[in-house]
């Protein structure tokens, strides 16, 4: 029987990588609301072995996604990659309050995954936020930090 690969970051993936390396072409699959959420996926994960910045600003695109799943995952393989231009995009997804519960907590969980210190505030300005989902991320994003600044 066979089963899914284990990535490079060390999780089994919903779905494989794609084999397409040129990031337009990923960008233009993982924005296409018409594709099936599969291949939407393939290409995020694609996107997030390339580590690039330009990768980084192609998954942000899918940010506009109407799919709150698509973009939990994005915001969860941008805290994989710990790349630091995901910071702004993932600080964008945590303060809207008109965004997926589960996209904002996954965002938080980023945040504190790309491990930079400076971003302790914005996690700390929703300590205290009404939906546990949200106060709870940012306070073991603000750990996360800790422990990786100790």
């Amino acid at each position: 029987m066979n089963k899914p690969e284990i990535s490079e970051f060390g999780s089994v993936d919903p779905a494989p990588a794609s084999n397409q390396k040129s990031v337009k072409i990923l960008n233009s699959i993982l924005i296409d609301e018409n594709a099936k959420m599969f291949e939407r996926m393939r290409a995020v994960f694609a996107l997030r072995n390339d580590g690039s910045e330009e990768s980084v600003i192609a998954l942000s695109n899918g940010f506009e996604s109407k799919s709150a799943l698509l973009k939990h995952e994005i915001a969860y393989v941008m805290g994989q990659m710990q790349n630091q231009a995901a910071i702004p995009y993932l600080i964008s997804r945590l303060e809207d309050e008109n965004e997926n519960v589960m996209v904002r907590h996954e965002a938080a969980e980023a945040i504190g995954a790309i491990g930079d210190i400076n971003c302790r505030v914005i996690l700390e300005k929703f300590l205290d936020h009404p939906l546990p989902e949200i106060s709870e991320s940012c306070e073991v994003a603000l750990d996360l930090l800790s422990h990786y600044n100790s």
